[in-house]
């Protein structure tokens, strides 16, 4: 799998893959939906998996000494080291304004969802049916990403509305708590979307090689 992962990394991945996992960095920003970020690294993702079916990439590597589900577990490899990088990036970011900048009146005053461990667990589930969606969806026919993608827009800023609209609902004001306050709740969340993210991507990696192994290419 090492080598697989290599030839995605190396051939088939576009380099605004690489560059949108700065997008993570958008955890910092005050005022914005920084969940939006997480949007725009699967974006990236997005592009290489563009850049692979015009250049025949799936053909390429089915004409490879490997098995036909080891092509879809270098995909899901690739994409959730993307995802990773992007998460480490984030994770960085809350813990710097939970920490450093936690009496920054920047942050205090954020009207906006705050960078706490609630984000980061909610960003999880957001790559999660990234995941599921797309990267499970394309591989219905290996070759289509059009669809997979739009209805995956359209959940992902479902979910971003509704965990920025979460906290202003009575009783679930703990959802947006800052810096370190109600850590063992915001502790709890993170493993909850943790949790998620690797059901969704396990299970959408075993649906997509079945689906993968039934098409003639």
């Amino acid at each position: 799998m090492r080598n697989v992962l290599l030839k995605e990394m190396r051939l088939s991945a576009s380099v605004l893959s690489y560059l949108f996992i700065f997008f993570g960095l958008m955890f910092f920003v005050p005022g914005y939906p920084v969940l939006c970020g997480v949007f725009f690294v699967t974006l990236g993702i997005f592009q290489s998996f563009q850049a692979a079916r015009e250049a025949n990439d799936i053909v390429f590597s089915a004409l490879l000494p490997i098995a036909k589900r080891d092509i879809v577990k270098g995909k899901f490899l690739f994409v959730c080291l993307i995802e990773g990088c992007a998460f480490l990036l984030m994770a960085l970011a809350v813990i710097l304004r939970m920490t450093v900048f936690s009496q920054s009146a920047v942050y205090r005053n954020n009207a906006m969802m705050n960078a706490n461990l609630f984000a980061l667990g909610t960003a999880c589930v957001i790559f999660g049916l990234f995941n599921w969606l797309f990267v499970g969806g394309f591989f219905k026919t290996a070759y289509k990403f059009g669809r997979p993608f739009v209805l995956f827009i359209v959940v992902c800023f479902t979910a971003i509305f509704t965990a920025e609209a979460l906290h202003h609902i009575p009783g679930l004001e703990k959802l947006n708590a800052f810096g370190t306050d109600d850590i063992v709740i915001q502790l709890i969340l993170l493993a909850a979307g943790i949790l998620i993210f690797l059901l969704l991507t396990v299970l959408s990696c075993r649906k997509a090689w079945k689906r993968f192994e039934r098409i003639d290419l």
